[in-house]
């Protein structure tokens, strides 16, 4: 195989892999609360409007010198206000994210070991964490290689799921009763669950020379996990139905066991890790490529910020999801699409952008003011 095709299928898998992260345990449950088939409209839809955004950050990355972060990219497209907005919201997506990874990761850390080891969920969630902040100092090609066997683990769970549960499916349970209150609930999780726009510019610097690669990758890291989620999400319901549970996992273990119980777990641990590891690594970057702190100060800053927000109390995984990718994502959307349209002047396709993550931000703020 040549260096750039190996370069296009690590870029693949490490894209693909990290967009396939914590949100995916949520799906599952969220479908069973809005309606199944509302659910994979919601997924269709926000599919193909993460892949158009996706690839407008391509386009800009592409017109902007590398080794440079989406603050940088929005100071030097939008200006000192497009890079202080971004700023904000990238940093405050991060940590969210990172965030939300600590405490699932450490929680599913927690179940599959302390049955036999025991010990506190706070000792495994401490575990996870240092962990992962041992192995941001590894680089981006290393967790590349993670996140391919992460995809495949996938697949095998998404094979297991189905040979162990196949007498407990029932199309009836895809059939849920639809509360017309809930039907927003899908646009922050699925938001959430799809979006890797932060590690495009990583992308980038990976293909190297090949850069007409990148909206081929784009493609096919986003479609990727979409597919994985559609499985996903009609395997658990289609099993455990109303008593699906809010993380997917605990809900089927009446149905398959222990084992399949066991695996599952290992891959949530994968799935969280290497996202975590890899979001780190990039959060690390955006303080010292774009705002020029020491290596090790931006790690840090990077690693043990997330850590100080668990400790404090921030723990319900649900509401930091539903935040970061219905608000701080859609932020972060909006400064793409601005500029994007800064560089090619294509209102008729960027204004409709805008206007639908606009809305969903308003939405969701009235939603859940309401809810």
């Amino acid at each position: 195989m040549s260096n750039s095709a190996k370069n296009f299928f690590y870029a693949i898998s490490m894209l693909s892999g990290m967009i396939i992260g914590v949100g995916l345990f949520a799906l599952p449950y969220i479908a069973s609360q809005v309606g199944v088939w509302i659910m994979l409209g919601y997924l269709f839809v926000l599919t193909i409007l993460v892949m158009i955004i996706h690839r407008l950050f391509g386009e800009v990355a592409l017109n902007t010198p590398d080794f440079l972060r989406l603050p940088s990219y929005a100071g030097i497209h939008l200006g000192k206000w497009g890079k202080r907005i971004a700023l904000l919201t990238t940093i405050t997506g991060f940590l969210g994210t990172i965030l939300a990874y600590i405490i699932i990761g450490g929680g599913f850390l927690h179940d599959f070991l302390a049955p036999a080891l025991g010990g506190s969920i706070f000792l495994y969630t401490f575990i996870y964490f240092a962990l992962g902040a041992f192995l941001i100092f590894w680089g981006i090609r290393a967790i590349s290689k993670i996140e391919f066997l992460d995809v495949v683990l996938f697949a095998v769970i998404l094979a297991a799921i189905c040979w162990s549960g196949f007498r407990y499916i029932s199309p009836a349970n895809l059939a849920t009763a639809v509360n017309p209150r809930n039907w927003f609930l899908p646009y922050g999780a699925i938001l959430f669950s799809l979006w890797g726009a932060s590690l495009i510019p990583e992308v980038e610097e990976m293909l190297g020379k090949r850069k007409d690669l990148l909206k081929k990758t784009i493609n096919f890291s986003v479609l990727i996990p979409a597919i994985f989620y559609l499985l996903f999400i009609l395997a658990v319901v289609s099993i455990s139905g109303s008593l699906t549970s809010p993380e997917a996992i605990i809900g089927l273990k009446n149905f398959l066991g222990g084992r399949v119980i066991s695996l599952l777990l290992i891959f949530g641990l994968m799935a969280t890790f290497t996202s975590y590891v890899a979001l780190g690594l990039t959060l690390r970057k955006i303080f010292s490529y774009d705002f020029k702190i020491p290596r090790n100060i931006s790690w840090a800053i990077a690693c043990f910020t997330p850590f100080i927000l668990y400790l404090v109390g921030f723990k319900n995984f649900i509401n930091i999801i539903g935040f970061v990718g219905a608000i701080a994502l859609a932020i972060e959307g909006i400064l793409i699409v601005l500029m994007y349209n800064k560089i090619k002047q294509r209102w008729l396709l960027t204004l409709p952008l805008i206007l639908v993550l606009l809305a969903g931000i308003v939405y969701e703020i009235i939603y859940f003011v309401n809810f």
